[in-house]
């Protein structure tokens, strides 16, 4: 038998004080600390708070009534803020968002380092705060979320959707009307493909139940104007698809690459299957510089392609390439770093866990006449050894962009070994580089930190680390 929880109380009139971890906000209340989703408050609110879950020295709440709001606070510009999930910050003035993105990289390098650091230079802003990802996967589904005024209405309701999911509710569906993560025409596309499905009664998809038909939409955009749809169905029924994909075609010509996939499986995901093309190459191609990548359905490429720009000449110029050295590029996915700084370097050194990211480096290696980088697939932390080392060069420079658990800690003291004079740290997770740094520090100093902003509206922060041997210090 379960248990009654105890009944939590409501603590009045905290005034919400700062940004913590993960988006969350923080208030305390006597010596304790209680933290709010960072989507209902701001830091200078003050509210009522029902708490929700309590511990020896934290707890958690939620706002039941505002008695004065922050002065960074702004309107949402979203129809669908607080419900769908994505841009979180947008009640948040853009010029706090920065500041508060610049204070995490300031405390997770201070409290979870603790490693001497130069001045941190102020965060690197987005040029676009809207229409700035290349890329979003909406799903369908025959059980929208419904709000509660619709709810009370009983009426009657369309209950297909084609959005993103709720926060925490795999089965619920936001149906959305206007996006403004990615430019057009994806809104269209989006609306166009729903209105098809509902006119033309093809199925939507239940996760609950695992029937239904239409799954899933990808759209990929491109700065030079190509565009990428994916249709994802749960079987084989083409009647139905290719009635979607001519009408697609057909009313977007700017559509360059329009392709599907058969899922059948319990989830989403189609790294493992088949993507079949349908009209148009099966890829699309991003500039950057002088450079031309080529993207495929499962290729992974930064979301905000211009930004992505600024960051890989931050960590091109941290890594002061004069034309002679070796450079390692860890988790290189796609190669993109790797081939950015290529012809700054005399050889570089690409090393990813997914081998169809590294098929993709190198195909655009070939694209972009680079001779001077290899790449490998396999776990880094075998792949990086001493045999390694010594068959294709000890590093001179090493950058390293992992994902958000950071690199395992086996890669990290191996890097003590290679000993190369520079390590480019690029990071998704401050708190998970600091981790890492604390190990370098043994070897290395970190010289020059910039945070970046991939994500405006959201809590995520991008942070570029520069460090330099102290071997090296100790020789000049």
């Amino acid at each position: 038998m379960r248990k009654n929880k105890k009944n939590l109380p409501v603590l009045p009139n905290l005034t919400v004080t700062a940004v913590a971890a993960e988006g969350k906000c923080l208030a305390r209340h006597e010596e304790m600390v209680v933290f709010l989703d960072g989507e209902t408050v701001a830091p200078g609110d003050v509210v009522d708070v029902r708490l929700t879950r309590k511990k020896k020295n934290f707890a958690e709440g939620v706002p039941v009534a505002y008695h004065r709001y922050s002065d960074v606070r702004t309107e949402p510009f979203c129809q669908h803020f607080g419900v769908c999930g994505g841009c979180k910050w947008q009640h948040i003035t853009y010029e706090a968002q920065l500041g508060y993105k610049h204070q995490q990289v300031v405390d997770s390098l201070t409290r979870i380092a603790k490693v001497a650091l130069p001045p941190i230079r102020p965060i690197l802003p987005s040029a676009r705060t809207t229409y700035y990802r290349n890329k979003l996967e909406f799903t369908f589904s025959s059980n929208r979320w419904l709000t509660p005024a619709e709810m009370a209405a009983r009426e009657d309701l369309e209950r297909s959707a084609l959005g993103f999911h709720v926060p925490r509710r795999f089965d619920k569906i936001v149906d959305i009307e206007h996006c403004y993560l990615q430019p057009d025409p994806s809104n269209a596309i989006r609306l166009a493909a729903r209105d098809y499905a509902r006119a033309h009664q093809l199925p939507f998809y239940d996760p609950v139940t695992w029937e239904g038909f239409v799954r899933n939409l990808v759209v990929r955009t491109t700065l030079t104007g190509e565009v990428m749809v994916i249709v994802q169905v749960a079987y084989e029924k083409w009647e139905w698809l290719e009635g979607l994909l001519v009408h697609l075609r057909d009313r977007f010509p700017e559509i360059t690459s329009l392709q599907y996939v058969v899922n059948n499986k319990g989830n989403d995901t189609f790294q493992d299957l088949e993507v079949q093309p349908f009209h148009g190459p099966p890829y699309i191609t991003e500039r950057m510089e002088d450079l031309q990548f080529r993207v495929g359905p499962k290729s992974f490429y930064q979301p905000n392609a211009a930004q992505a720009h600024e960051l890989y000449k931050i960590a091109r110029r941290f890594a002061g390439l004069q034309g002679h050295e070796t450079v390692y590029d860890l988790y290189t996915g796609t190669g993109t770093i790797a081939n950015f700084v290529a012809r700054q370097s005399r050889k570089v050194v690409g090393l990813e866990y997914v081998p169809m990211a590294i098929a993709d480096a190198k195909v655009n290696a070939q694209l972009n006449d680079i001779a001077n980088a290899q790449f490998f697939a396999g776990d880094i932390k075998e792949l990086l050894t001493d045999a390694f080392l010594d068959a294709h060069g000890r590093p001179d420079v090493v950058i390293t962009d992992p994902p958000r658990a950071g690199m395992d800690e086996a890669v990290t003291r191996m890097l003590l070994r290679a000993a190369p004079g520079r390590i480019v740290y690029v990071s998704c997770n401050p708190a998970t580089q600091a981790r890492d740094l604390a190990i370098l520090d043994d070897r290395y100093a970190v010289k020059d930190v910039q945070p970046v902003d991939m994500f405006p509206h959201t809590y995520h922060v991008e942070n570029v680390v520069l460090l330099e041997s102290r071997d090296q210090d100790s020789q000049d």
